[in-house]
């Protein structure tokens, strides 16, 4: 009987420090900065070099009585447990903010004092060398996690980028980037405002931006009114120009200059055809035509002016002796005939 109790009692055991194994498997390291300028205050308004710690499980476990480091000679097996806690320091009791719920985060500052509060821990880190950095259980023998942060810059951190918390899993980040408290990978991006307001705190990049507004709008405004004032001055000019020189008279005169030229040019063409004869009558025509055109008193016809001589036949004198020879014949049929001396002819 005592045998099958110390059985179960084994069993329990095992069982329970096979539970809390996994338990404290589920919490990480998260983020790391060494070099704290501007960065995360503590409640006093210090910057100190800090650590974050992440339960990455969906359970609540207290990290309380668990241990920090960064001395590494913690790492041979040979050392006494005594002698390995003198080494750490031990996340103290008593505050509520160690009972991590899932997913949560918590930050420890360090090269700090207990007495600050329940977040200050005495563990070393010299920002001039790389730190390992290490979290062991609370029996101060198993490692549950560490990773080894290069020499950073100022206010710049080293965040776990995984899940699995293995050095190539992890990133430097820049000042703007370090993200403590909170996830390391976020998919709630921040708002505009919001991120307006945190790089703006006294509205002078808004003041600035409003002021600038204004102004470029009066210059689109006076840029348009004198291009709009522009252009109503030339067509201004345009209807003056207009006016007094008409546009349509000028296209007119022309066409009526065009005209009286093909009439000219037909006058002269039918003059070569009666081989230069009255020219002198063809040049009065095409003169007055033209003294009447430019008086504006010459009505508009249409159609040719032709004039063509005509021939009276007065010089031809076969012409008019044969009228005044018929002139003279008596046309009485009754009258008696002449007789005609055949000598005569």
């Amino acid at each position: 009987m005592k045998k099958f109790g110390l059985l179960i009692g084994t069993l329990l055991l095992a069982g329970t420090s096979s539970m809390h194994a996994q338990m404290d498997a589920s919490i990480k390291l998260n983020e790391v900065m060494t070099v704290n300028s501007n960065s995360l205050q503590d409640e006093y308004g210090e910057h100190e070099a800090w650590v974050e710690i992440e339960n990455i499980s969906h359970s609540t476990y207290n990290i309380r009585g668990m241990y920090i480091t960064t001395d590494p000679s913690v790492l041979d097996p040979k050392m006494s447990v005594p002698e390995r806690i003198k080494r750490m320091s031990i996340i103290p009791n008593g505050d509520d903010r160690t009972n991590l719920s899932g997913q949560k985060h918590i930050v420890f500052f360090l090269n700090s004092k207990p007495n600050l509060g329940a977040l200050h821990l005495t563990v070393p880190v010299d920002s001039t060398q790389s730190v390992w950095i290490a979290l062991y259980n609370g029996n101060a023998t198993q490692l549950i996690d560490s990773v080894t942060v290069p020499v950073l810059k100022t206010d710049q951190s080293f965040a776990r980028i995984s899940d699995n918390g293995t050095p190539a899993d992890w990133e430097v980040k820049s000042g703007d980037r370090v993200t403590p408290g909170i996830s390391n990978i976020t998919t709630v991006s921040e708002s505009k405002i919001e991120k307006f307001k945190r790089e703006d705190p006294y509205g002078i990049g808004m003041a600035l931006m409003a002021m600038g507004i204004v102004f470029f709008c009066l210059a689109l405004l006076w840029l348009f009114f004198t291009i709009f004032g522009t252009v109503m001055k030339h067509q201004e000019t345009a209807k003056k120009v207009a006016h007094h020189q008409p546009i349509k008279p000028i296209t007119k005169t022309v066409e009526k200059t065009m005209e009286m030229g093909h009439k000219t040019g037909v006058l002269l063409q039918e003059g070569l055809k009666t081989k230069g004869i009255d020219k002198e009558v063809y040049m009065a025509v095409i003169g007055l035509a033209l003294r009447q055109y430019e008086d504006d008193i010459h009505d508009v016809e249409s159609g040719v002016i032709t004039i063509k001589p005509k021939d009276t036949e007065w010089d031809d004198e076969y012409s008019q002796m044969t009228h005044l020879h018929e002139a003279f014949i008596p046309t009485n049929h009754n009258a008696p005939t002449i007789p005609t001396n055949p000598e005569l002819k």
